[in-house]
C-alpha cells in the first residue's frame, strides 16, 4: 500500500503521457485527491499559468523533496 500524497505536493511524472502533450519527468503541484492513489495534478509554467490538469495514479508520480529528511 502507498502512503498518500498530501496536497499541494510538488511530484514529477514518472512516465509520459504524450496525449497531455507531458513528458517524463515534468513537474507539478497536487491540487485534489479524488480517491484513495488517484490525485488531480496541475502543470504550470513559470509564469504560473497552468499548461495542463491530469488525473493521475500514485504510481505516475514522484514526490519531490527539498529538505533532507530527519533522522530518528
Amino acid at each position: 500500500m502507498t502512503d498518500a500524497i498530501p496536497l499541494l505536493s510538488t511530484v514529477a511524472l514518472t512516465e509520459p503521457l504524450a496525449e497531455h502533450g507531458l513528458r517524463r519527468g515534468h513537474v507539478g503541484t497536487v491540487v485534489e485527491e479524488w480517491e484513495p492513489g488517484v490525485y488531480e495534478v496541475e502543470f504550470s509554467g513559470d509564469d504560473g499559468r497552468a499548461y495542463a490538469m491530469v488525473a493521475l495514479r500514485a504510481d505516475q508520480l514522484l514526490v519531490l523533496h527539498f529538505e533532507p529528511a530527519v533522522a530518528s
